[in-house]
């Protein structure tokens, strides 16, 4: 028997627990849940991922996996088109995790929430800014571009 998907998992879930309430998805328009439904919604996921019957990369405590559902439920009622009214999901803070992996930036920014002078806060956001630019150059895509068979006054331009 193959596993379900989290995706799948959620808005079966969510169509199963809303079919019970006699509540039908319409297309194009969101759902919307209480928090019963949720709650029921969190315990079929709960127990999927328990029976082994939804993937799931890592082993979770009880309190850990109840959190953690709850946290996929919200994820996918925001971002799968069947369940939000068909909207593309667009984060609210892109890049707000940047550098999230990095041991020196997780220091400096520990540093600079203990910090009270707006001179010493400035110096570190100034380390902060310069360890960030480091890590999206180090991420920068390499292109190999052909120039020759670009029209010729742009292959005299950007060529160098």
């Amino acid at each position: 028997m193959s596993k379900q998907s989290q995706k799948e998992a959620v808005f079966t879930a969510v169509v199963n627990v809303l079919a019970q309430e006699n509540i039908s998805i319409v297309e194009g328009q969101p759902v919307a849940m209480t928090k019963e439904y949720r709650a029921l919604v969190n315990n079929i996921l709960f127990e999927g991922f328990r029976n082994g019957t939804i993937e799931l990369d890592r082993e979770f405590s009880d309190s850990d996996l109840k959190g953690y559902v709850s946290g996929l439920q919200s994820n996918w009622l925001r971002k799968d088109k069947r369940l939000n009214g068909g909207i593309q999901y667009v984060a609210k803070n892109p890049g707000s995790r940047a550098g999230s992996g990095d041991p020196s930036l997780k220091a400096m920014r520990t540093l600079m929430s203990t910090l009270t002078t707006d001179a010493d806060k400035a110096e570190v956001q100034s380390h902060i800014d310069t360890r960030l630019s480091e890590i999206q150059a180090s991420k920068a895509k390499s292109v190999t571009i052909d120039y020759s068979v670009l029209p010729a006054d742009l292959a005299a331009k950007f060529s160098k």
